[in-house]
């Protein structure tokens, strides 16, 4: 498989997480799994006490880990929550556990045999971690997983906020003319 072929399954779009009909949404999660601020707080109340409930059982989920769990109420069939890292300096192992993020979301989507996945810029709301640093190591990970999985799944990096939606686009198109 080609990079190229990589590219081709990525779409930066701006909108609403809880709206997409995907076979998963990524909730940029806490490690409690039980809801908060931001995007993990507008996924649990779109879909419902169900999810909390499920939430529950899981026992919580380390920074850069990932659990799948259904969607409930949400037009998507399932919800991958990872908690990303709370950035400090970008010293303390913050890159690592943001790729290690998106990374068990891939797999978590492939191990599930899930076609599309729709992703948030996780950790760069509240968490603090650098935009576009955290754009470059999501397109990345995504890419390299697909290329080394052998696994071409529709993803899509929604953007709540159009700074985000502009260093996404930006350093996709770069990303895809450096293979020209």
């Amino acid at each position: 498989m080609e990079k190229s072929d990589a590219f081709k399954k990525i779409i930066v779009k701006k909108g609403d997480i809880t709206k997409e009909n995907a076979d998963a949404i990524v909730n940029a999660a806490n490690p409690t799994l039980l809801g908060g601020g931001g995007v993990d707080g507008a996924i649990h109340r779109a879909a419902g006490p169900g999810l909390l409930e499920e939430c529950r059982k899981l026992g919580g989920c380390r920074h850069g880990e990932a659990r799948i769990t259904k969607g409930y109420n949400l037009p998507a069939k399932h919800v991958i929550h990872t908690p990303g890292p709370i950035y400090k300096d970008g010293k303390h192992g913050e890159a690592d556990i943001l790729r290690s993020s998106y990374y068990n979301s891939m797999k978590l989507a492939k191990d599930n045999g899930l076609q599309s996945i729709v992703f948030p810029a996780i950790s760069t709301g509240v968490y603090g971690y650098p935009k576009k640093e955290g754009a470059e190591i999501a397109i990345k990970t995504v890419v390299d997983f697909m290329i080394n999985e052998n696994y071409l799944i529709e993803v899509i990096f929604i953007q709540f906020d159009n700074e985000n939606l502009e260093i996404y686009n930006k350093l996709l198109e770069g990303m895809k003319n450096e293979l020209h």
